[in-house]
């Protein structure tokens, strides 16, 4: 198989939020390293800051390896907002010689341990010897969700603590499935998984058959109607806002959510777009990121 080098710089604040991104959303490995010092004119990865503040951050290097058919623009982008950025890098790519870089690699991912008893574990690694462990089986793929980043270990801690077996659970925005999967293997007895994605649509389901789970799965606009006891999605603060009416007008009183992909400083506003219908509070913080609860009035 052929590979590619993906090579971008970022501030040093961005730095391991985007290197997280690129290995949830399937690069084998991520590199990172100080920029050498040098002008925007010197260095042709940089990009100017979007303000001033920004300017005082070192940037940093990092390098990407990812498979040669890989849509760079597309992961760019995606990495970039999972990242909290407000555009994609500039970025250049170069091949890789041809190794078994899967074998190399695959010692960066191992179990992840969330909460008390969830483990997200890679297909080649062999289960924890956990008798109480819930296992969910994902490897690193093409949609954002195994684990690894701060605002989905949020949810997931949300999900074990919160559930109690029954429920009607709603995972929008749900990359990889990753949420959808938890739930249903915490108890839900319905979970429902929606993405404007294609491709997380089809990562969800390839998930969902290999960790043995059914899942509805399909894109929002075909989500059939009806209340959810819960909500969760782990976007991006500006979509969430927009999605409170519409997560009101899937629940009814006593409904819980749980929103996250928002960074500590959003989480006020975010809050106050759901006032209206829900009683919400920052619930926990991780790394810069807010997962914020909610129940519905």
């Amino acid at each position: 198989m052929a590979w590619l080098a993906l090579e971008l710089e970022v501030t040093a604040a961005h730095a391991a939020a985007m290197a997280d991104a690129l290995l949830e959303l399937g690069a084998l490995s991520v590199s990172t390293e100080d920029a050498e010092a040098g002008s925007a004119q010197e260095s042709p990865l940089y990009a100017e800051p979007e303000s001033a503040a920004a300017s005082v951050w070192p940037r940093n290097r990092l390098v990407a390896l990812i498979e040669a058919q890989t849509d760079v623009t597309q992961l760019l982008a995606a990495a970039a907002q999972a990242a909290g950025l407000g555009t994609a890098p500039p970025a250049r790519t170069t091949p890789v010689a041809d190794e078994d870089w899967v074998r190399r690699t695959q010692s960066q991912f191992e179990a992840i341990r969330v909460g008390q008893h969830l483990w997200i574990v890679p297909t080649w690694c062999e289960p924890p010897q956990d008798d109480r462990g819930i296992v969910l089986r994902l490897d690193p793929g093409l949609a954002f969700g195994t684990g690894s980043h701060p605002s989905t270990r949020l949810v997931l801690a949300w999900l074990e603590r919160s559930l109690r077996g029954g429920e009607r659970v709603l995972d929008y925005g749900c990359g990889s499935g990753i949420l959808a999967l938890a739930a249903a293997k915490l108890g839900a007895a319905d979970v429902a998984a929606v993405d404007l994605d294609a491709q997380a649509l089809v990562a969800t389901a390839g998930n969902a058959r290999r960790n043995g789970v059914a899942l509805r799965i399909a894109p929002p606009g075909a989500l059939a109607a009806g209340d959810f006891d819960v909500i969760v999605a782990n976007i991006l603060a500006g979509p969430l806002m927009t999605l409170a009416s519409e997560f009101a007008a899937r629940t009814r009183r006593g409904a819980r959510l749980a929103l996250s992909g928002i960074l500590d400083a959003q989480a006020d506003e975010v809050c106050a777009a759901y006032a209206p219908d829900f009683e919400t509070i920052a619930a926990a913080s991780e790394e810069g990121w807010t997962l914020i609860a909610g129940v519905r009035r």
